[in-house]
Order: C-alpha cells, then sequence, then structure tokens
C-alpha cells in the first residue's frame, strides 16, 4: 500500500485511551511497595503520556477517556498543552467503561476504533498501525493478549456490548472468555502477539529492565 494513502487511512481508526489520574495511594497502588504512593502515581503518570505519545507516533490521535473526571489538573493540562479530546469514563466495572467508550464514540462516527489502557509501556506505534489494518481490512475485532490473562488492546469495527458482559474483570480467564464470546457471536476476529502490563514491582523492574537495555530509565522517586 502507498505509504501516504497509509497514512490517510490509519487516521480514520480512532483511539481511546483509558486513564485514571495520578493520585497518590489510588494509581498503580501495587508498585507502591516498592516506590512508596507518590512515586507510584509519578510511574503512572509517565506510563499516560507514554500511551498517549505511542499513538501519535502510530500516526493517529488519541481521545482520552479519564477517570475520576476531566477536571484533575493532569487532565486539565493535557488538554491545553496537547489539544486532547477528553471525556469522563462512565461509573461500572471495566467491562461497562470499555463499552461505553465504543458506544458514545459511535455515535460520533461509523469508523473502527481502538481501545488501550496505560498499563502496558510495551505496546509501540508498530502494534497499533497493524491493528488498525487488521480492521480496515475486514476483522471485527483485534485483541491483543496481556500475560496475566487478560488483554491490553481491542479494536472493533462498531461497538458490541456482548463482548463486555458477564466477563470475570480481573481474571487470569479474561481472554478466553472473551474468545469464547466471538466464537458465540460469529464474529471475523484475530490476535495480536501477548504482552505484558506493568501492575506489579516485578513487573516495574522488568520495564526498568528493557529500558536499561535501551539506553533509557524512567526514575520516579519513592516518596
Amino acid at each position: 500500500m502507498d505509504t501516504r494513502r497509509e497514512k490517510t487511512e490509519l487516521r480514520t481508526v480512532d483511539v481511546a485511551v483509558l486513564a485514571k489520574a495520578p493520585l497518590a495511594g489510588q494509581a498503580k497502588t501495587r508498585l507502591a511497595a516498592l516506590l512508596g504512593p507518590h512515586g507510584a502515581a509519578r510511574a503512572h503518570r509517565q506510563m499516560v503520556l507514554r500511551a498517549l505519545c505511542t499513538v501519535r507516533q502510530a500516526g493517529m490521535v488519541p481521545q482520552l477517556w479519564c477517570t475520576p473526571s476531566t477536571d484533575h489538573r493532569f487532565f486539565s493540562a493535557l488538554r491545553r498543552t496537547q489539544a486532547l479530546a477528553c471525556w469522563t469514563q462512565v461509573q461500572g466495572d471495566i467491562g461497562a467503561r470499555m463499552h461505553a467508550a465504543f458506544a458514545e464514540q459511535a455515535l460520533r462516527s461509523a469508523r473502527p476504533m481502538l481501545l488501550i489502557g496505560t498499563d502496558c509501556p510495551v505496546l509501540d506505534a508498530n502494534h497499533l498501525r497493524e491493528v488498525a489494518r487488521r480492521l480496515l481490512a475486514g476483522d471485527e475485532a483485534v485483541f491483543t493478549p496481556a500475560e496475566d490473562g487478560g488483554y491490553v488492546l481491542v479494536g472493533l469495527r462498531r461497538p458490541t456490548p456482548a463482548l463486555f458482559e458477564r466477563i470475570d474483570w480481573g481474571g487470569e480467564q479474561v481472554m478466553s472468555q472473551t474468545l469464547n464470546r466471538l466464537t458465540q457471536l460469529g464474529l471475523r476476529h484475530s490476535q495480536m502477539p501477548t504482552l505484558w502490563d506493568v501492575d506489579r514491582p516485578a513487573d516495574w523492574l522488568r520495564w526498568q529492565t528493557l529500558q536499561s537495555a535501551c539506553g533509557q530509565r524512567d526514575q520516579p522517586n519513592r516518596a
């Protein structure tokens, strides 16, 4: 495909980024044992910024879905400095919040959409572009599994509420239950290679080791 044409087509795929405000004691709480509550919040802030940067590197435009609300100063600063479109996530479990983002975007356009969180810093621009290509080529759903049994990305051509209902969120069966649901619905789907989230101290150390190997390192000081 012509590079210029592909860049144009990729911009027809929306990207929603679900993010918490970087509040000490509420963001990345499982990292607090290693980094302290303020260090964990700073680590989370870094991962939010990285996720937004990755979307832009892919040639797409991020839309930020915020919790607890768009009023937090971090989100206000992003709106001002990055001209980001920001919305507040609905109440409910992660399935309800993901479906609400797909449903709300569908009211504005009929374009495919990718949805990611901010916990997977190894997710890169090439990965996002490949998921977008698959959706544009006809896949109705594309998932990127996570090592813990969940997933770090979902791409859909249209909102599909059944994919987010009666799933054991937070458990090891999330991806397998979702695959069963995809089969039941008869949706054309595909999977990307499995990636991993940064949730626990061991994950953070794994990420820092990878960064060191690349000559980079995130170092939120322990509070």
